[in-house]
C-alpha cells in the first residue's frame, strides 16, 4: 500500500505540468481559432495564437516522457536525478526494442496480427512511461551505493544506475514482448465496454477514478482514457480542436462530469464535515478545510487535499464520495454538458476550455453546480452523523491532542540528533517518513531502540505500532525534524 501511494505522489509530478498546456492552448485558440479549425494564419496576434497553441501542445505530445522523468524522479530515494536518468535509459531501451518496425523483424509473424501490430505502434504511450519510471527508480534504490572493483571503480555508486536500467529494461523488453499485447489488448477490451455503454460506462470510468486513487493507480486508468494509449484520447482530441464528429464516443464525456463536482461538490462536502463537527474545533476546521481544501478544488480542481483528509479515516464515507462522481458523470453525459480540461476539472480549465469546437451547453455549470452542492453536502452530513464517522474535526480527543503537542526544543538539528541516536544510529534506521505530527521510522534492529533516550529530545512521546516501526510524536513542527533527520541519515 505505500508503495502504490509513493507511486500516486510521482505521478502529480507530471501531471502537475498539465496545467500551462491548457493555460496555453486556450489562449492561443482565443487569438488564432484557424489553429483548430483550419483556415491561414495571417498577422501578429493570430500567429502568436498559433506559437502559444503549439508551446503547450509540446507538452501534451510528450506527455509519456514526462511520466518516465516525473516517476523517475519521484519513486527514488531523496528524489534524486539518477533515477530519473536511468527512467529515461529505460524508455529510449524499451520503446526502441518494441518498435513496431524492430519487432516484426525479429519476430515476422507479428505483421500478420492486426491486434498485435497496433499495440506495438502504441509502445511509446503514459502507461509504459510508468513502467520505465519505475525500473529506473528501483534501480537507483538498489544499485546507487555499488562498489565495483578498481579496475571499474569509474563506474561505482550512481554511475551504475543506468547501465544497469538499461540491462533491466532488456528482460523488462523480452517480457513485454509477450506480455504488452495482452494487456494491450485487455485495455481496449475495457476501453469498448465502457464506450459501448455511453452515459453509464462515463458514470463507471468517473467511479473506478476516485476509488483509485488512494493507492495512485488512477493515472493507470486515465491514460486509457483520456490520452491515445489504444485510440481514444478524450482529452488529446478535445484539446486538438476536433469535435465529435472526428472520433467514436461523445468528445469531452470522460472529463466534463469532474467540473460540478470539483468546483460545487467538494466545497458542499467540506461544510457537511465543518457542521457535523465538534464545536471546540469547528471553526479551526472552518479555516483549514473549508477555505483551504474547498477553494483549491474550485479554483484548480485540485482535490487530494480534501480527499486524503478523510480518505483513511471514513473509507465508507469515501466509497459514497466516489459514487457521487459517477452519478453525476452520468447526469452530465446524458443532458450535454461538456467541457475539457488540461489538468484537473477547476475553473481555470472550464474557463479555457469553453472556448474550444467540443464544448457545448458550458451554462450548465450554474445549475449542475448548485445541484453538486447540494447533494454532496446533504449525503455527507447524513452519513457522517447515521454512522458516526470520525471526520476532520470529530477526531477522538486523544488524537486531536497530538497537534497541540509543543516540541520543547526548537533546536531541530539536535533534536533529530537526539532521536537518531536513541533510533541506534543512521544504521538501524530502514526508512523515513513523517504525517502531521509524527516522525514514522522503519528500523532494522528494533532492540537497538531506546525509548528514553528518544524522549530526551524534547518530543511528546514514542509509539511501537509494529516489530520494526517507531513513531515519534513531535507535533505540527515535525516536517523540520524530519527534514534533519534525512540529513543526517545521509
Amino acid at each position: 500500500m505505500k508503495y502504490l501511494q509513493k507511486l500516486g505522489k510521482a505521478l502529480m509530478l507530471p501531471v502537475a505540468c498539465l496545467p500551462i498546456c491548457g493555460l496555453l492552448m486556450g489562449i492561443g485558440y482565443l487569438l488564432c481559432p484557424a489553429t483548430m479549425q483550419g483556415g491561414d494564419i495571417t498577422g501578429f496576434v493570430p500567429l502568436l495564437g498559433l506559437f502559444l497553441v503549439k508551446a503547450g501542445a509540446a507538452l501534451i505530445d510528450n506527455i509519456a516522457i514526462l511520466f518516465v522523468i516525473g516517476v523517475g524522479v519521484g519513486m527514488s530515494e531523496d528524489n534524486d536525478g539518477t533515477g530519473a536518468v536511468a527512467a529515461l535509459a529505460s524508455w529510449l531501451m524499451i520503446t526502441t526494442l518494441l518498435n513496431t518496425g524492430f519487432v516484426t523483424t525479429i519476430m515476422p509473424s507479428v505483421a500478420d496480427d492486426v491486434n498485435k501490430t497496433l499495440a506495438f505502434n502504441k509502445i511509446a504511450n503514459p502507461f509504459i512511461g510508468i513502467i520505465a519510471g519505475i525500473i529506473g527508480a528501483t534501480c537507483y534504490n538498489r544499485f546507487k551505493n555499488t562498489k565495483l572493483p578498481d579496475w571499474l571503480s569509474f563506474f561505482s555508486g550512481k554511475r551504475c544506475v543506468a547501465i544497469v536500467a538499461g540491462l533491466v529494461s532488456i528482460v523488462a523488453s523480452v517480457v513485454l514482448l509477450f506480455v504488452w499485447p495482452l494487456i494491450f489488448g485487455g485495455l481496449i477490451a475495457l476501453g469498448q465496454d465502457i464506450v459501448g455503454m455511453d452515459a453509464i460506462g462515463a458514470g463507471i470510468y468517473a467511479f473506478l477514478n476516485r476509488l483509485l486513487i488512494p493507492v495512485g493507480l488512477h493515472h493507470a486508468l486515465n491514460n486509457v482514457f483520456w490520452f491515445d494509449t489504444i485510440g481514444l484520447g478524450d482529452l488529446s482530441h478535445f484539446w486538438a480542436g476536433e469535435t465529435s464528429a472526428d472520433v467514436s464516443w461523445s468528445l469531452g464525456m470522460y472529463m466534463s462530469g469532474f467540473f460540478p463536482c470539483m468546483m460545487f461538490g467538494v466545497p458542499g462536502a467540506a461544510l457537511a464535515m465543518v457542521h457535523t463537527a465538534k464545536d471546540e474545533k469547528r471553526k479551526k476546521l472552518a479555516v483549514g478545510l473549508l477555505l483551504s481544501a474547498a477553494i483549491c478544488s474550485f479554483v484548480c480542481g485540485v482535490t487530494e487535499p480534501f480527499e486524503f483528509a478523510f480518505m483513511f479515516l471514513a473509507p465508507a464515507l469515501y466509497l459514497v464520495y466516489a459514487l457521487l462522481y459517477g452519478i453525476f458523470t452520468v447526469v452530465v453525459v446524458l443532458i450535454g454538458f461538456r467541457a475539457g480540461f488540461c489538468f484537473s476539472g477547476g475553473a481555470t480549465d472550464l474557463l479555457f476550455s469553453a472556448t474550444l469546437p467540443a464544448a457545448a451547453n458550458t451554462w450548465m455549470i450554474i445549475p449542475l453546480g448548485i445541484a453538486a452542492f447540494v447533494v454532496f453536502y446533504a449525503v455527507f452530513r447524513f452519513a457522517i452523523v447515521k454512522w458516526d464517522l470520525k471526520t476532520p474535526g470529530r477526531e477522538d480527543d486523544d488524537e486531536e491532542a497530538e497537534k497541540a503537542v509543543v516540541l520543547s526544543n526548537d533546536n531541530f538539528t539536535e533534536v533529530a540528533a537526539k532521536i537518531l541516536e536513541g533510533i541506534g544510529g543512521k544504521e538501524n534506521v530502514a526508512s523515513i517518513d513523517n504525517c502531521v505530527t509524527r516522525l514514522r521510522l522503519e528500523v532494522k534492529d528494533p532492540l537497538a531502540v531506546n525509548e528514553k533516550v528518544i524522549k530526551s529530545a524534547g518530543v511528546a512521546g514514542v509509539i511501537r505500532p509494529g516489530k520494526n516501526s517507531v513513531q515519534v510524536i513531535v507535533g505540527t513542527k515535525v516536517q523540520f525534524v524530519a527534514d534533519e533527520f534525512k540529513k543526517l541519515c545521509k
